[in-house]
Protein backbone atom coordinates (compact mmCIF):
# COMPACT_ATOMS: atom_id res chain seq x y z
CA UNK A 1 0.00 0.00 0.00
CA UNK A 2 1.40 3.37 -1.01
CA UNK A 3 1.47 6.07 1.67
CA UNK A 4 1.40 9.86 1.41
CA UNK A 5 4.79 11.45 0.62
CA UNK A 6 6.45 8.17 -0.36
CA UNK A 7 8.61 8.42 -3.49
CA UNK A 8 8.64 5.65 -6.12
CA UNK A 9 10.81 5.15 -9.19
CA UNK A 10 10.33 3.09 -12.36
CA UNK A 11 13.49 1.07 -12.95
CA UNK A 12 12.68 0.78 -16.68
CA UNK A 13 12.10 4.39 -17.76
CA UNK A 14 13.19 6.48 -14.74
CA UNK A 15 9.79 8.05 -13.94
CA UNK A 16 9.68 9.28 -10.32
CA UNK A 17 6.44 9.96 -8.45
CA UNK A 18 5.55 11.21 -4.99
CA UNK A 19 2.34 9.85 -3.51
CA UNK A 20 -0.17 12.62 -2.79
CA UNK A 21 -2.82 10.34 -1.33
CA UNK A 22 -2.18 6.72 -0.34
CA UNK A 23 -4.28 3.86 -1.65
CA UNK A 24 -4.53 0.10 -1.79
CA UNK A 25 -3.36 -0.45 -5.38
CA UNK A 26 0.13 -1.28 -6.61
CA UNK A 27 2.05 1.46 -8.41
CA UNK A 28 3.05 0.17 -11.86
CA UNK A 29 4.97 1.77 -14.72
CA UNK A 30 6.23 0.17 -17.94
CA UNK A 31 4.39 -3.01 -16.97
CA UNK A 32 6.33 -3.58 -13.74
CA UNK A 33 5.95 -2.52 -10.08
CA UNK A 34 7.62 0.77 -9.18
CA UNK A 35 10.37 0.72 -6.52
CA UNK A 36 9.85 2.52 -3.21
CA UNK A 37 12.83 4.80 -2.57
CA UNK A 38 14.18 4.83 0.98
CA UNK A 39 15.48 8.12 2.36
CA UNK A 40 19.14 8.18 3.28
CA UNK A 41 19.90 10.23 6.39
CA UNK A 42 23.61 9.62 7.03
CA UNK A 43 26.27 9.96 4.39
CA UNK A 44 29.78 8.52 4.46
CA UNK A 45 30.37 8.99 0.72
CA UNK A 46 32.77 11.45 -0.87
CA UNK A 47 29.87 13.44 -2.33
CA UNK A 48 27.65 14.66 0.48
CA UNK A 49 23.91 14.21 0.03
CA UNK A 50 22.10 14.98 3.29
CA UNK A 51 20.22 18.28 2.87
CA UNK A 52 21.15 21.04 5.31
CA UNK A 53 18.33 23.48 6.18
CA UNK A 54 19.10 26.97 7.44
CA UNK A 55 16.66 29.69 8.44
CA UNK A 56 16.99 32.98 6.57
CA UNK A 57 15.32 36.37 6.95
CA UNK A 58 12.82 35.45 4.20
CA UNK A 59 12.30 31.75 4.91
CA UNK A 60 14.64 28.77 4.48
CA UNK A 61 17.66 27.85 2.39
CA UNK A 62 18.42 24.20 1.65
CA UNK A 63 21.95 23.22 0.65
CA UNK A 64 22.79 19.70 -0.45
CA UNK A 65 25.58 18.38 1.71
CA UNK A 66 28.00 20.05 4.08
CA UNK A 67 30.32 20.05 1.04
CA UNK A 68 28.68 21.24 -2.20
CA UNK A 69 27.37 18.32 -4.25
CA UNK A 70 28.61 18.00 -7.87
CA UNK A 71 26.22 19.37 -10.48
CA UNK A 72 27.61 17.68 -13.60
CA UNK A 73 25.75 16.33 -16.63
CA UNK A 74 26.06 12.73 -15.41
CA UNK A 75 25.79 13.38 -11.66
CA UNK A 76 23.56 16.05 -10.16
CA UNK A 77 20.72 16.88 -7.79
CA UNK A 78 17.46 16.73 -9.74
CA UNK A 79 15.21 18.34 -7.13
CA UNK A 80 15.00 19.68 -3.61
CA UNK A 81 11.79 19.51 -1.57
CA UNK A 82 11.09 21.59 1.54
CA UNK A 83 8.27 20.32 3.73
CA UNK A 84 7.13 23.27 5.83
CA UNK A 85 4.28 22.77 8.31
CA UNK A 86 3.06 19.86 6.18
CA UNK A 87 3.16 21.72 2.84
CA UNK A 88 5.60 20.65 0.11
CA UNK A 89 7.61 23.13 -1.94
CA UNK A 90 9.85 21.97 -4.80
CA UNK A 91 12.80 23.42 -6.69
CA UNK A 92 13.92 21.50 -9.78
CA UNK A 93 17.60 21.77 -10.70
CA UNK A 94 19.75 21.19 -13.77
CA UNK A 95 23.44 20.39 -14.28
CA UNK A 96 25.45 23.56 -13.69
CA UNK A 97 23.02 24.98 -11.12
CA UNK A 98 24.10 25.44 -7.51
CA UNK A 99 23.00 22.46 -5.37
CA UNK A 100 20.75 24.64 -3.21
CA UNK A 101 17.34 26.28 -3.12
CA UNK A 102 15.73 29.16 -1.28
CA UNK A 103 12.11 29.01 -0.18
CA UNK A 104 10.37 32.20 0.94
CA UNK A 105 7.96 30.61 3.41
CA UNK A 106 7.22 31.02 7.10
CA UNK A 107 6.91 27.79 9.08
CA UNK A 108 7.40 26.35 12.54
CA UNK A 109 8.40 22.84 11.47
CA UNK A 110 10.56 22.09 8.40
CA UNK A 111 12.44 19.20 6.85
CA UNK A 112 14.01 18.73 3.44
CA UNK A 113 14.55 15.96 0.90
CA UNK A 114 16.58 15.86 -2.27
CA UNK A 115 17.10 13.42 -5.11
CA UNK A 116 20.51 12.67 -6.62
CA UNK A 117 20.28 11.04 -10.04
CA UNK A 118 23.00 8.51 -9.04
CA UNK A 119 22.60 8.05 -5.28
CA UNK A 120 18.86 8.41 -4.74
CA UNK A 121 16.67 10.06 -2.13
CA UNK A 122 18.04 11.83 0.97
CA UNK A 123 16.41 13.56 3.93
CA UNK A 124 17.66 16.17 6.38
Amino acid sequence: MAERRQVYKCEACGNIIEVLWGGEGELVCCGQPMVLLKEGVTDAAKEKHVPVVEKTADGYKVKVGSVAHPMEEKHYIQWIELIADGISYFRFLNPGDAPEAEFCVKAESVSAREYCNLHGLWKG
